[in-house]
């Protein structure tokens, strides 16, 4: 089984994933929705999802992301 199903703890803050999950933008993180809440509100946001649907669209279906500019806790 993928990892990002079976893991518990966010990778971003270590909170438990039990009330959901998703990818980050950004990198491979896998993210609690509180985490994704706060990428949402990142000036570059926009930036990483484009990024993203054209990774997609040129059959990248394993794009690592632009990265995540700030640190993590």
């Amino acid at each position: 089984m993928d990892r990002f199903f079976s893991q518990e703890f966010c990778d971003r803050c270590g909170k438990s994933l039990k009330d959901g999950r998703i990818m980050s933008m950004y990198n491979t993180d896998c993210i609690c929705m509180e985490c994704k809440r706060k990428e949402r509100e990142n000036a570059d946001y926009k930036t990483a999802c484009e990024a993203e649907q054209n990774a997609v669209k040129n059959g990248n279906l394993n794009y690592h992301g632009i990265g995540l500019k700030t640190p993590k806790k």
